[in-house]
């Protein structure tokens, strides 16, 4: 499904960087999608969008997966 979304897609870079570092670079380098921070063990919606970022962090604020579009 990713295939049709437009712009940069995955963020492996980014796993180990504190969230909201992430965040403003995901929304930096595609500003078609809304990237979210999660923290890790909270439910999300599992539709996949094109807009959409998960960014989940883990206590410490720290991106623990790597954020893909979904």
């Amino acid at each position: 499904m990713s295939d049709d979304c437009k712009g940069k897609s995955s963020w492996p870079e980014l796993v180990g960087v504190q969230g909201t570092v992430a965040e403003a670079t995901i929304e930096r380098e595609n500003p078609l999608v809304d990237a979210i921070i999660v923290p890790e063990g909270n439910m999300v919606i599992t539709d996949f969008r094109c807009d959409r970022v998960w960014v989940w962090i883990d206590k410490d604020g720290i991106v623990k997966e790597v954020p893909h579009i979904g």
